[in-house]
């Protein structure tokens, strides 16, 4: 049965799409999937762009970002990223379209070097920053980037590389004038691109680990981007309407701790992109520290917390959590990766006057699925929520496309105009990627209860979620093969309490070969990122042929079951 909640929602979601309201919705007839009809916010802007230039006008006396000495208001955040624009255009012949890479660690002057390159009309690509250089080179490549914007440690693992791309050094510690001023000039390109650029332009690609080895890019144009950005943000406008109802204090300015990489999804959408909608200020913090954290709730009034599961259970277990008030902080949400169920009683327990949050959504789907929130999530922690109103179609199918009965496992698909609109220069794995009739499909498997929750319960491609980042097993395993001494290898995922999931490995030296896990590992991490890498104790040498299927295909589940079968009864 729905609970009050869902009925209090079901009931402010329907009065926020009404007609004449924020979040009116009309039809959209998808050209992709033959006219389909999709939900689509009326009011939505263009583009990001229009998006940046009408938000941080009504907002521009607020602050907006805080990056340890630098504190720069909505409205110095637009001027800044319109002298990028102009810089782009004029010094960089920056057109309409061009995919412009940033390679670069969270900072105010990636944010600022995100909104140029909108706002000279370029896609903006985000480069993973955890990548090793050859793997930098590889996205580059794919994307087909004459430019791309780095800071000088990713420069560094970019030198000798085989990409063409012009490589321009940001820095992240000065203000954005000096920090940017490669990419600086005076000059009315974010205005005048304002006539040009719409819903159907190229907006952003963003990289995916798939279940076939190498990173694929995601693109996304104007539409599918603002969508699933004016989708949290009704999200938000729901929940302040909730708290209101409830008598709550919603007058003071929300505020977000980013502690997660602003090249994921998790970070790009829901983050920070949303923050302009709701005059959000965020704080960045350059590398994790939860103790740091803490400080950092404190100091600045931080409201909302988001980050993979690990991050905001380690904030509720730190020894010196009691030191620091962290009354501000309201919400701590998760996304990136499963939550274990006993993390969020133990948050909720650490912070009696907060809930712990969790969001479902993928790269493919501009960070937009399901929500579970506050008591529901408390009552089902075992779920990711409903649907996101009024946006999102989810459906349950079978391998032929067809719907599953209620309460039966599936695959989990999702069909929003929010929706990537496919990957770049890869059609065959975009064709794979959709039903005919627009669905995407997730790769994850899954049921609806009887109230319409979602529970995932496995994925059906080969992937590794540690702490967040997507680890493709076939790409793990190309890795280990470049080694001429083995014969045969199987890369799986093992539980793990702080990461959610790490990569282990089982491998077959060649006759006549002695090759040693500790010697195989230094091997891969000349061609993987660490996060790849499974650690030494996580690395088995057989002694035999690895078990197979009767299709000959290795036998993963065998293979993970005899060689590290202590680790999963642990």
């Amino acid at each position: 049965m729905p609970t009050e909640l869902d009925n209090d929602l079901e009931r402010i979601i329907g009065v926020l799409t009404q007609p004449g309201q924020p979040f009116e919705t009309v039809d959209y007839a998808h050209p992709q999937f033959g006219g389909v009809e999709m939900p689509a916010f009326k009011g939505a802007p263009p583009s990001l762009a229009h998006y940046f230039a009408h938000f941080c006008n009504e907002h521009k006396d607020l602050t907006f970002l805080v990056d340890g000495e630098i504190r720069l208001t909505f409205g110095e955040c637009w001027q800044a990223a319109s002298h990028v624009a102009a810089g782009l255009a004029q010094h960089h012949g920056v057109e309409k379209g061009d995919r412009v890479g940033i390679a670069a660690r969270n900072s105010a002057n990636w944010i600022v070097a995100y909104m140029g390159i909108v706002m000279a009309g370029g896609c903006a690509t985000l480069l993973n920053g955890f990548w090793t250089g050859d793997e930098l080179a590889y996205g580059i490549r794919l994307a087909e980037c004459d430019l791309v914007l780095a800071d000088a440690g990713r420069a560094a693992r970019l030198e000798g590389t085989d990409h063409d791309a012009k490589v321009v050094l940001i820095e992240h510690d000065d203000a954005p004038q000096v920090g940017l001023s490669h990419v600086w000039a005076e000059g009315d390109t974010a205005m005048a691109m304002l006539g040009q650029l719409g819903p159907d332009d190229h907006a952003t690609i963003l990289y995916t680990s798939g279940s076939t080895g190498q990173s694929k890019g995601a693109w996304s144009d104007h539409r599918g981007v603002v969508s699933g950005v004016m989708s949290y943000i009704s999200q938000s406008a729901m929940a302040k309407l909730l708290m209101e109802g409830r008598g709550e204090d919603v007058s003071a300015q929300p505020c977000a701790l980013i502690a997660v990489p602003l090249f994921h999804v998790t970070g790009e959408v829901p983050l920070f992109l949303q923050s302009y909608g709701i005059a959000r200020k965020l704080v960045l913090m350059p590398k994790w520290d939860a103790r740091e954290a803490l400080r950092l709730i404190e100091a600045e009034q931080v409201s909302y917390f988001v980050g993979v599961p690990l991050m905001s259970y380690e904030i509720a277990t730190h020894p010196e959590r009691d030191s620091f008030d962290t009354t501000s902080c309201k919400s701590f949400a998760a996304g990136g990766a499963p939550r274990p169920v006993e993390h969020v009683t133990k948050i909720k327990e650490a912070f009696p006057e907060g809930f712990p949050l969790l969001g479902y959504g993928l790269t493919e789907t501009n960070g937009i699925g399901c929500g579970n929130f506050n008591e529901n999530y408390i009552a089902k922690p075992g779920s990711t929520g409903r649907a996101s109103r009024p946006l999102v179609d989810l459906a349950i199918l079978d391998d032929n496309g067809n719907a599953c009965a209620q309460g039966s496992v599936g695959e989990v698909c999702i069909r929003t105009v929010a929706n990537f609109r496919g990957y770049w220069k890869n059609d065959e794995a975009t064709a794979a990627a959709f039903t005919g009739n627009g669905y995407f499909r997730t790769g994850d498997l899954g049921y609806l209860d009887e109230d319409d929750y979602l529970f995932i319960v496995d994925r059906k491609k080969d992937i590794i979620i540690r702490g967040g980042e997507n680890i493709a097993c076939p790409e793990v395993e190309g890795g280990i093969y470049e080694h001429e001494a083995v014969a045969e290898c199987s890369v799986f995922g093992l539980p793990d309490e702080r990461m959610g999931e790490v990569p282990a490995a089982v491998y077959l030296p060649k006759d006549g070969h002695d090759l040693s896990p500790e010697d195989l590992r230094a091997f891969m991490l000349t061609r993987l990122a660490p996060f790849k890498v499974p650690l030494p104790e996580h690395i088995w040498r057989a002694t035999g042929a690895l078990p197979r299927l009767g299709t000959q295909k290795i036998d993963k589940r065998t293979v993970r079951k005899q060689f590290a079968g202590d680790l999963l009864e642990a």
